[in-house]
């Protein structure tokens, strides 16, 4: 017999659940490589057209850099002003949500450039084979 209790338990599990789900989506989409850069040029330097931003960004296809635009504009990161002119004109914004987002993003640049030497000279270290040589036998003597 499911109890009132059961019943808010479960609830509450699958409100959490749909939480954690969301969190993870909103996570993978704002960690991407080209979300960090659209959400910092836009940042730095305003309002911007297509093909600015695409130069500032440097290395991102046409093809990617929609795909991203149009996925922070569906998150409320990005707004998108169409000119009614012709050639068409296209300009994108960070929006208020962007903006916040921003913040944190300078945050994590922040630490990339204070920890930029140590985390080089860690990658030299393991491309030499040092760090892999230390941990590639398991405990019974098997070469991983």
């Amino acid at each position: 017999m499911e109890t009132n209790f059961d019943y808010v338990l479960c609830a509450d599990e699958n409100a959490q659940k749909k939480t954690d789900d969301l969190a993870r989506d909103i996570i993978e989409q704002i960690a991407d490589k080209w979300t960090i850069l659209v959400i910092d040029a836009l940042g730095t330097e305003g309002e911007m057209r297509f093909s600015r931003l695409r130069e500032h960004i440097g290395g991102v296809s046409q093809k990617m850099l929609t795909k991203t635009l149009r996925q922070l504009e569906r998150d409320g990161l990005v707004s998108r002003h169409v000119h009614p002119v012709i050639p068409p004109r296209v300009d994108y914004r960070l929006t208020p949500l962007g903006s916040s987002l921003l913040d944190k993003i300078c945050g994590i640049w922040d630490w990339a450039e204070s920890h930029m030497t140590e985390m080089e000279a860690a990658r030299l270290q393991f491309d030499r084979g040092e760090k892999r040589a230390l941990t590639s036998r398991s405990p019974y003597g098997v070469t991983l």
